[in-house]
């Protein structure tokens, strides 16, 4: 097994993630197998429980790991699965060691940051990456290491002192840090190393060497400026590599490849550098034909928090040549206008009490008015709420969520008495049967489906005759609860109580987002 370690320095948010995700893509279309772990230094379990407004979305794993959104980067750009084994946390980490301490494991030793706490970081990124096998039938030969947080940050001194163990356990050729870093312009529009610098001799303070540096910036690189980083940071100057700001996530790994990152790179690793299958990079320049607006209703101000969403619109779009520019509504503050110039209409799951209402309208705008909608998680539940209301009859339709009234939407008979509330909802893969009569069932191309759900109430089984009469059809099932709805008299009325972003691909864009877009796409066309 082999270590791409990936740090990042002077400020959070520089995009270590997406540059971890595109060494990975990078390494993959060399023709190696490769995995990643995400390292994030947080107290908490995961990130079930943390605010999506302040840290963006959680992602949801094929087993019901709830991880940082990263994690759904590396499954996008390198087209894999992960489990939570894949996402590392202070809180997992010391829980762990007290519980083996407890239960007498280290026989009378005093329990230290040095060797047990590092010891079970190391042995969980090596578990992590030896257990994982892709859907062939393949094991990883390159583990891809994201360190989340700033070199310098008191969260992340254990996980870096392990890097640092690691890299003197593997030795060059089998173990490479790379090092994300800041170049702001000043005035004159110069790029600065200085910040580089300071950030790479923390590093050299825990004992670390950057094998590559790469300078994000929103302005090219130049070669005098590598030069410089070079002298300064013992770093050969062909290992400085410019990350310049790309229009399109997905453009970075092909803007690495021309910086030379993979030569680089597997020179450090010892591989063969074999030739590039560019197939990967011709699918993502694929140009526009056709562009579309779509709506989605938020009840969060942060785009982050629905980061999946929006590359699952870019996935199907990009197949059926069609630009979507999405419109940001907040769901208290629209109007029935902002609707009227839209092609589509999205509604996206959350969680409480706010901007329900507001969500619930425009439900009822795009199933009145005839505009493509679909629905996610909460999004299927309020379109229950909405047809409840105002077809089937009962004004007072509302889900035991949000309080009194007819619960359309019931919590799940496990979810009784569940204290708990970390990793305790309906998580994860579960299969899903589609009526084979069914708009999904076709774009599917299949009956049988595996779909991640992340969710504590399900449509109220003692309406589901009264809601068909009237001619809502509960079109995918799982046993006794309802997973998926369409009307059959719309352009595009679905919604699913699944998540099907977390699963969508640039190779493999999610079907609800397919129909939904290519509806949007022919009904402007025919305008």
């Amino acid at each position: 097994m082999k270590y791409v370690v990936v740090t990042g320095g002077v400020m959070s948010g520089l995009g270590k993630g997406i540059t971890a995700a595109s060494i990975g893509r990078i390494l993959i279309n060399r023709g190696y197998h490769v995995t990643s772990v995400k390292i994030d230094p947080y107290l908490n379990i995961d990130a079930g429980l943390m605010n999506p407004a302040q840290h963006g979305e959680v992602f949801v794993l094929k087993d019901g790991g709830e991880a940082d959104l990263d994690l759904g980067n590396y499954e996008r750009f390198l087209d894999i699965e992960l489990t939570r084994d894949h996402n590392l946390t202070t809180g997992k980490i010391y829980s762990s060691v007290i519980s083996k301490e407890r239960h007498g494991d280290y026989l009378g030793a005093t329990v230290q940051i040095i060797p047990h706490i590092t010891d079970e970081i190391k042995d969980r990124i090596k578990h992590a990456a030896e257990s994982w096998v892709d859907k062939d039938g393949n094991h990883a030969e390159i583990c891809i290491v994201e360190v989340g947080g700033t070199v310098g940050d008191i969260e992340s001194m254990p996980f870096l002192e392990a890097v640092r163990q690691m890299h003197w356990e593997y030795g060059n050729g089998d173990f490479a840090l790379v090092h994300v870093t800041l170049l702001p312009a000043d005035t004159m529009g110069d790029l600065k190393t200085k910040p580089t610098q300071h950030s790479v001799k923390a590093l050299r303070e825990l004992g670390l060497e950057a094998d590559i540096i790469v300078g994000r910036s929103n302005l090219p690189v130049s070669l005098s400026t590598k030069r410089k980083i070079s002298s300064f940071c013992d770093v050969d100057v062909h290992a400085v590599i410019s990350a310049q700001t790309a229009p399109d996530t997905y453009l970075v790994p092909m803007e690495l490849e021309k910086e030379g990152m993979a030569e680089v790179l597997l020179k450090q690793l010892h591989l063969e550098p074999g030739k590039a299958d560019n197939s990967w990079y011709s699918l993502i320049a694929r140009e526009y034909t056709n562009r579309i607006t779509v709506g989605i209703i938020t009840k969060y101000g942060v785009e982050d928090v629905y980061i999946s969403i929006k590359e699952a619109l870019k996935h199907a779009g990009r197949l059926l040549s069609t630009e979507v520019a999405i419109h940001w509504l907040d769901a208290e503050l629209y109007t029935n206008e902002d609707l009227a110039d839209l092609d589509g209409i999205l509604i996206p799951g959350g969680f409480g009490n706010r901007g329900i209402e507001g969500m619930i309208s425009a439900i009822q705008y795009a199933r009145e008015h005839k505009k493509p909608l679909l629905g996610l998680c909460l999004g299927f539940q309020l379109c229950v709420i909405e047809f409840m209301r105002n077809v089937v009859g009962y004004k007072d339709a509302t889900s035991e969520e949000m309080g009194a009234g007819t619960h359309a939407i019931a919590l799940l008979p496990e979810q009784e008495g569940v204290e708990d509330l970390g990793g305790t909802m309906r998580l994860g893969d579960y299969s899903v049967t589609l009526d084979p009569a069914s708009r999904l069932a076709d774009l599917y191309g299949a009956t049988e489906i595996i779909e991640r759900h992340r969710h504590r109430y399900e449509v109220n089984p003692a309406y589901i005759d009264e809601i068909e009469a009237k001619g809502m059809k509960f079109v995918g099932r799982n046993g006794r609860r309802m997973e998926a709805l369409e009307l059959a008299d719309h352009p595009y009325f679905v919604a699913t109580q699944f998540h099907p972003e977390f699963r969508s691909r640039p190779t493999r864009p999610s079907a609800p987002f397919i129909g939904f877009v290519k509806t949007c796409r022919d009904l402007q066309r025919k305008e």
